[in-house]
């Protein structure tokens, strides 16, 4: 059987599984639930909620369960599942590489910390103007695309009346894209504003944030540079320079 409880907002779904789920469940229930969800809004987030009693699937289930995920892909910001069952649990880690949004595993006990993690956002973005030409974009946690369409306006407004920007990039707290959405705004942000940027440094730690600043200098046409986290005054020094 599945239960699905709506929030105030509507975004956010917590379905309820117990004893054994059919197709029935899926065509009646969840389907329904989850496309009214979707009229309203790009994304919502699902935490399921798998009681002690659930058996499992019936096969009719398991394919509609695949017909869901083949069919709302994209349309999920955020899963969330709570379960005591070790088979369920195994599951899901396996899976939640594939999926394009951030999934996250609890147990039954834990299940007001997946409630908050549901509700909370994982990461901000920082849009920081420096004086003249310079501007500090700093990234932090794990991002999702309307952090990335929040920041674009930011950097909008401080673009107006300016015709080339530089840009230091702070990626010291940057610990990666909400899924596969997340990472596709990063990269129409990059698109949308790479004509007006005039030379970009980096600032991290990790070699693969090197590497970006290495394919970035090619992508983009402009100068970069990147320096190491404790060199982020020199890095300001050598964006403003010249």
């Amino acid at each position: 059987m599945i239960t699905v409880h709506r929030n105030s907002d509507g975004a956010l779904l917590e379905v309820e599984l117990s004893g054994e789920v059919t197709s029935t469940d899926y065509s009646e229930v969840l389907v329904p639930a989850i496309e009214a969800a979707l009229t309203e809004h790009d994304n919502v987030r699902l935490l399921a909620v798998v009681q002690p009693e659930f058996k499992g699937y019936d096969l009719g289930a398991a394919w509609a369960d695949t017909k869901l995920g083949l069919s709302h892909w994209r349309g999920f910001d955020r899963i969330g599942v709570a379960a005591d069952q070790g088979w369920v649990k195994t599951s899901i880690r396996l899976a939640a590489p594939i999926l394009p949004c951030p999934v996250q595993v609890f147990e039954l006990s834990e299940l007001e910390a997946a409630r908050r993690w549901m509700r909370e956002s994982l990461g901000s973005i920082h849009v920081i103007d420096l004086g003249g030409p310079c501007i500090q974009i700093r990234l932090l946690g794990k991002l999702d695309p309307d952090e990335f369409s929040r920041a674009e306006l930011d950097l909008d407004n401080l673009l107006q009346g300016k015709e080339g920007f530089r840009l230091l990039i702070d990626l010291r707290e940057f610990d990666g894209w909400q899924g596969l959405s997340a990472l596709a705004s990063h990269f129409k942000l990059v698109r949308n504003h790479a004509g007006m940027l005039d030379r970009a440094a980096i600032i991290g730690d990790k070699t693969w944030q090197h590497m970006a600043q290495r394919a970035a200098s090619h992508v983009l046409g402009t100068r970069t540079q990147f320096f190491a986290s404790e060199d982020i005054e020199n890095a300001k020094s050598w964006l403003a320079a010249g």
